[in-house]
């Protein structure tokens, strides 16, 4: 039996990248990434700690957590910018609907950060670091920012592996490794090691991973408890934990897509709509869900945002249903302005399984039995080849006169 391969993806200064990208998505004409800048705090009053810091603001010694009064001193010219933290909740969701489209074993350990589960799609891909590598420029192109990805056989290791040289990287780190690019870095690279057990381990004569590694287990626990026996765990590559899906049923499932191009006629809108409609249907049928409400969301090219909902009776996942309702709230929401982003959400979820009271009059299923099998077909294919490989007609540009 082969070994789980586990990937830890991690944005790269999140806060700062997603609130960068919003500034100049907005008209600004800087690029927060490129000068000495950090989230967090008030220069005013210079109160507050650092929560992102920019790689120029990196280069003088700027660390996250400091207190904003200490990075001022460092750098008098810092670009100090609020947290949106509105803002980071939709690019953290944004982010993980994506990359649960290419594996669903995503475990969110953070608003910036998840482990995903390799093992079931490696035969899509010629290795893990091709694999990792496709995700990590494909994020970009789509978003915008940039992310490292960890992997390795052991998910502590892949965490520790995507904490390696930044940014937008890939790094291994398999078992067999651990002497070779673990051991010789200091132990205040090692994952849960902190201030206080650094120092402790300082006393102690350890300096670096491999010396900790090396150190009797016995010592360490008498030193620190039973986190000396982690510590010393995680030094060894030792830990058996498996990426673990949130079991909890979601609230909701959506998508959002924002456009390269504004979008001007009802018939563009459309075809988005329909592979929005695809995308969440598809997701609702993965998790073995159907949805009770449907709500469309459109923001302007104003920047203005506004939605529109209704009930789903009876509740779905059927692609055709979402499509229909969604173009129906579309067309009651739309007032022709141009359109910069488009969202279809489903909601009020409940199990697949779950009997559906039919009204007196209703006489044939909510969904045909063709239908079903042909989205499951879909699911397959799309579950096995990527999610590209079957499309709809009707999702290709229609072709100049």
């Amino acid at each position: 039996m082969k070994s789980p391969i586990f990937f830890h993806i991690d944005v790269n200064s999140a806060f700062l990248s997603w609130t960068a990208l919003a500034r100049l998505e907005a008209g600004d004409i800087t690029d927060l990434r490129q000068i000495p800048s950090i989230v967090g705090g008030d220069r005013s009053t210079r109160h507050g700690v650092v929560l992102a810091k920019s790689i120029p603001a990196k280069g003088y010694g700027i660390t996250t957590g400091e207190p904003v009064a200490t990075a001022l001193r460092k750098c008098p010219n810092l670009t100090i910018v609020p947290p949106d933290h509105t803002l980071y909740r939709q690019q953290s969701t944004r982010l993980m609907e994506y990359l649960s489209g290419i594996c669903p074993n995503i475990e969110q350990v953070s608003i910036d950060e998840c482990y995903m589960d390799y093992s079931p799609v490696s035969a899509n891909y010629s290795s893990p670091e091709a694999a990792a590598t496709l995700i990590k420029d494909t994020i970009f192109d789509i978003f915008k920012f940039t992310v490292n990805i960890g992997i390795s056989d052991r998910k502590v290791l892949a965490k520790m592996a995507s904490d390696f040289r930044k940014p937008n990287l890939v790094h291994t780190l398999y078992s067999r490794e651990i002497q070779e690019k673990l051991w010789p870095l200091p132990v205040s690279k090692l994952f849960l090691c902190g201030k206080s057990s650094r120092e402790t381990l300082r006393k102690l004569g350890i300096s670096t991973i491999g010396d900790l590694a090396q150190t009797d287990p016995r010592i360490l626990r008498a030193h620190l408890k039973l986190h000396g026996t982690t510590l010393w765990n995680y030094a060894n590559g030792l830990d058996d934990s498996c990426v673990q899906p949130v079991p909890a049923r979601e609230k909701s499932i959506g998508n959002s897509t924002t456009l390269a191009e504004d979008v001007t006629t009802r018939e563009a809108a459309a075809r988005i709509l329909l592979s929005l409609s695809e995308s969440v249907a598809g997701r609702l049928r993965t998790s073995g869900q159907k949805a009770g409400l449907i709500c469309t969301e459109i923001k302007y090219h104003t920047f203005r945002c506004v939605s529109h909902q209704a009930p789903s009776d009876p509740p779905t996942a059927s692609t055709d249903q979402i499509y229909r309702l969604s173009c129906t709230l579309f067309d009651e929401l739309w007032d022709g302005t141009p359109i910069r982003l488009m969202g279809v959400r489903a909601g009020h979820l409940a199990p697949a399984d779950e009997p559906v009271q039919l009204g007196l009059f209703d006489y044939k299923a909510p969904v045909s039995e063709k239908q079903q099998k042909l989205d499951a077909a879909l699911d397959k294919i799309r579950g096995k080849y990527g999610k590209d490989a079957v499309k709809r007609g009707s999702l290709f540009d229609s072709p100049k006169e």
